[in-house]
């Protein structure tokens, strides 16, 4: 069935992306959110979703004409189509949850990341060990896009690009101060250490007074 419905439902996704366009804002969210699917993968999934709602919608009709409370095709039909429009909607609006939920977990590790990095850099080490050994012993979401950093770092992109793309992948003030913070420190060698500390801080006053 899969080898069967596969082109067809690639190929609605590609009408699909046409007609509601945004592809750039869905591969920022797609980043944003930590997923690895890529922007036709999200149109298939939005293709399914409006399927399975367009689906669950004439099921509910053909109940409501079998039992006689069928009033009009038309109003059915319509409300088989919004339910299908509704479908890919909310695919969308998970995404974007996604993205909220995903920045929060990061917002609330923060804290504790940084105050890592303070203790380390404050036992002698310099930026970049401070952050290996940081991502390397952290466990979350902002780790997790430390040691992404430190990878794309090895491979050429240069620490402070990557970390300029952590920064980019962040709607959030506090994360993007402080990533650009670390750049600053790990190109110019400046102190960091008491920065970090006021970042933390920072975060944390601003939670309790949420």
């Amino acid at each position: 069935i899969e080898h069967l419905v596969q082109p067809y439902i690639a190929d609605t996704a590609e009408v699909l992306e046409r007609v509601l366009g945004g592809g750039a804002s869905v591969r920022r969210r797609l980043e944003q959110s930590g997923s690895t699917a890529t922007l036709q993968e999200f149109r298939v999934e939005q293709v399914v979703w409006g399927t399975v709602a367009f689906g669950g919608a004439v099921a509910a009709s053909l109940v409501l004409v079998g039992g006689g409370s069928a009033r009009s095709p038309v109003l059915l039909l319509l409300f088989c189509v919004a339910a299908a429009v509704g479908g890919v909607v909310v695919r969308d609006q998970r995404l974007t949850r996604a993205v909220r939920e995903r920045e929060q977990r990061m917002l609330s590790e923060f804290p504790t990341i940084a105050d890592l990095l303070a203790l380390s850099v404050a036992a002698g080490e310099g930026p970049v060990g401070a952050l290996e050994r940081v991502a390397r012993i952290g466990s979350g979401q902002l780790a997790g896009e430390l040691r992404r950093a430190l990878s794309e770092a090895r491979t050429g992109a240069g620490l402070v690009q990557a970390l300029d793309g952590v920064a980019e992948r962040t709607t959030l003030a506090p994360l993007a101060r402080f990533v650009d913070g670390v750049a600053v420190a790990v190109e110019r060698g400046t102190p960091l250490a008491d920065v970090l500390r006021a970042q933390a801080a920072d975060v944390r006053e601003a939670r309790k007074r949420n």
